[in-house]
Order: C-alpha cells, then sequence, then structure tokens
C-alpha cells in the first residue's frame, strides 16, 4: 500500500466551526431526521410490548421470536438518549447561532414555548378525552389537587415541567417525565450563555443565582443529565473530517456499545448510576455524527429516498413521543373490555397483528395530532413574536407617556 492511501486510511482532522451546518444536502441533517422519527417509534413499540406483553422474565420457555421481538424492542432507553443529544445540538446549536441578533433570547423563549404547548396542550385535552371514554375519569376528578393525575393543577404544571419534581405525570402518562429534563435544559442553557458572555455584572450575577437556585431544585438525575445535553451543543460546533474507514469504524464501536449496554446495562431509568454508559456511548454517537457533516453528492441515489423518509418521520415524533402512552391506555382498554385480551400471548401468532395493529393506530393518530396541532407551531410561533415585536415597540412609548 502506497504512502498516501495509508495516510487517507487514517486520515482525521477537527475543525471547530462558529456555526453549526443545516440543511437538508448534509448527511448528518439526514441521519437527525431518521433518528428523531425512528427513535419515536423505538419508544412507542417499546411500551406497546411493556404494556400489552407479559414480561419476558415472566414466560416459561418463550419462543425465540418473542426473545429477538423483546431484544429489538429493548432499545428505548437510547433512543431517549438519542432525544437529548438531538436536542442539545439543535436547540442549544440554534441559540449559538442566532446570539448576535437583536432579541435572540426572547426569540429563543417563544420559540421553545411554542414548541411545546402547540403539542402538549391539545395532547392533554386528548388525554381527558381518553379518560372519560375508559371510564377513569368524571368531571369530579377535574378539581386543583396536586396529588390527582388529572387536576388542573397537574395539566398547568405539566406545561412547564414541574412533573415528578413536585406533580405527578398529567394523566398518568409516565413518557413526560422526559419532558421535564428538556423544559429544564431550556432553561438552564441561556442563563449559561448569559453567565459567560453578558457584560453586565448585575446579569451575570442574576444569571449565577439563577442557575444555582434551579439546580438545587431539580432531582440530582436531571441536573446530571445536562451533561448529556450540553455535549450535543458542544459537538454541533466540531466538525469532524475523517476517511471513510474511520467513519465506518465509529460506526460498528456504536452499534457494538449500544447493544453491549442493551444486554447488560442499566436501562430501567436515568440516574447518576446510568449517566457513565450514557455519557460513553453519546460521545461516540457524536463522533460520528459529526464526521457526516459534509453535503451528499447530488446524484447520490439514497440522498432523496433517505431525506424524504427522514422529514415525513421526524414531523410526528414529538406528537407520537407524548401522546402514545394515553392512546395505548385507551387502546389496553378496549382491547381488554371487547376482546378480552388483557395480555396478549407470545405463544398465539396471531397476537402479534393485534400488537403490530395497535402500533400502526399510535403513528396514524399522532400523524393526524401532527397535522392538526403541531403544524401549527410556526403559524403559533410568528403570531407571538409580532406580539413580541409590538410590546417592545410600545414599553418605550409608556414611560415616556408616564
Amino acid at each position: 500500500m502506497s504512502t498516501a492511501k495509508v495516510r487517507d486510511s487514517v486520515f482525521l482532522r477537527l475543525t471547530f466551526q462558529q456555526k453549526s451546518l443545516l440543511g437538508n444536502g448534509y448527511w448528518h441533517s439526514v441521519l437527525i431526521s431518521l433518528l428523531r422519527g425512528s427513535a419515536a417509534i423505538i419508544v412507542a413499540a417499546a411500551h406497546v410490548r411493556a404494556i400489552m406483553y407479559p414480561g419476558l422474565r415472566t414466560i416459561t420457555d418463550p419462543p425465540l421470536w418473542f426473545q429477538g421481538f423483546a431484544f429489538l424492542t429493548g432499545f428505548a432507553h437510547h433512543a431517549v438518549l438519542v432525544f437529548f443529544v438531538i436536542s442539545g445540538w439543535l436547540v442549544g446549536g440554534s441559540l449559538l447561532n442566532k446570539l448576535d441578533m437583536p432579541g435572540a433570547f426572547l426569540d429563543y423563549a417563544i420559540d421553545r414555548i411554542t414548541r411545546l404547548w402547540t403539542v402538549l396542550i391539545p395532547t392533554f385535552v386528548l388525554t381527558l378525552l381518553f379518560g372519560f371514554v375508559a371510564g377513569v375519569v368524571n368531571v369530579g376528578k377535574i378539581d386543583a389537587s396536586f396529588t390527582n393525575e388529572y387536576s388542573a393543577v397537574v395539566f398547568v404544571g405539566n406545561l412547564i415541567g414541574l412533573q415528578r419534581i413536585f406533580l405527578p405525570d398529567f394523566g398518568g402518562n409516565f413518557a413526560l417525565w422526559s419532558l421535564t429534563n428538556e423544559t429544564w435544559y431550556y432553561v438552564l442553557f441561556p442563563l449559561l450563555v448569559l453567565l459567560f458572555t453578558t457584560r453586565k455584572q448585575t446579569s451575570r450575577a442574576a444569571s449565577f443565582l439563577a442557575v444555582l437556585a434551579i439546580i438545587a431544585v431539580l432531582p440530582s438525575a436531571i441536573t446530571a443529565y445536562f451533561l448529556i445535553w450540553l455535549l450535543g451543543v458542544a459537538f454541533s460546533r466540531i466538525r469532524i473530517e475523517c476517511a471513510p474507514a474511520l467513519r465506518l469504524v465509529w460506526l460498528v464501536l456504536l452499534l457494538a456499545v449500544a447493544t453491549y449496554f442493551r444486554l447488560t446495562g442499566t436501562l430501567d431509568d436515568f440516574s447518576i448510576d446510568t449517566l457513565w454508559q450514557d455519557v460513553m456511548l453519546s460521545v461516540i454517537f457524536l463522533c460520528y455524527l459529526s464526521s457526516l457533516q459534509f453535503q451528499a453528492a447530488s446524484t447520490s441515489p439514497l440522498l432523496h429516498p433517505l431525506a424524504c423518509t427522514g422529514n415525513f418521520l421526524a414531523e410526528f415524533s414529538f406528537s407520537l413521543y407524548v401522546l402514545h402512552v394515553p392512546l395505548l391506555e385507551l387502546l389496553a382498554h378496549y382491547s381488554k373490555t371487547y376482546l378480552g385480551l388483557r395480555h396478549l400471548s407470545p405463544h398465539e401468532p396471531l397476537h402479534f397483528g393485534i400488537y403490530a395493529g395497535m402500533l400502526a393506530i399510535l403513528m396514524i393518530a399522532a400523524n393526524l395530532s401532527y397535522r392538526l396541532f403541531e403544524s401549527q407551531t410556526y403559524r403559533v410561533r410568528r403570531i407571538a413574536k409580532h406580539w413580541a415585536a409590538r410590546a417592545r415597540e410600545f414599553l418605550p412609548i409608556a414611560r415616556r407617556a408616564s
């Protein structure tokens, strides 16, 4: 082998970029879209199995197909980890891109609130509706209690990320736990940015005190996993140029480590004990993702179908994530009431058809919810920013008049 070929096979160069690269023509953007969509499907598939099938360890002599099925649907922990990493990359990276623009922090706040609430408010209303249909909710249950999971207080509290801190998950939707992390990462990150970029001592002191106050209130696991989110932000500024062979090594290593932790790791929750394995997996994933920050050839036969598939799945991924648990509980209620099936049997192949049908219903319903509600996010955002601009114009006039 020539010296040039040896050098090319191990070629590696890190470039620090002031702005993150975005666009459908970049391979990393295509992968991000694909992962956002597939991660939500993985989480939903895992929860359908967990609710509708008995646990693998409780089954005597489980069929081989069911063992493989349980393994493949057991990557929900990894999927949520991907959500955290990509969120840091996209949300944190986007704020850093816009720091030199006027009103960047206000626009960021509007972007985050509209992103969450245009999905959560309709989902919570649907959760109440599903509860009425299943007979687990009545008008008397909608009170101001801090412990009733269907109360108005819990409804509002879950909109601002207080579930699992002071309040239960609204409607028993256990998937909402990760939105507590996301919500507070959305708050902590701009405070950290302000702390290190502002020249005003009072603003710096206020940011520092706010960060300390939030960390004092948050559970330690939420604070610890902020590191994962920040890794996503950091790598959005790192472009790794390398030979295809090294990129392939990272991909193989990523799949191997993910499989190893799937078989041996702790996957029941996100705690201080699981942080080390998730940091390792996140760094490997981010190295691979950063190595894909280059434009695909316009003649690539894979670009168009992968980009279209990724965009389609990513569009309704958030709606699927927050809606699938309450809708699944309703489907389980119908399965028990009308089919007499509280659990599906791994020994009945036809029952897998029921499982697949439930998963399909969740995806179709999430896509419909996206079209009705989540797709209006940008319209709501434009209106909110318009009124914010009007308010900024009005305040100086009001001050002069007073």
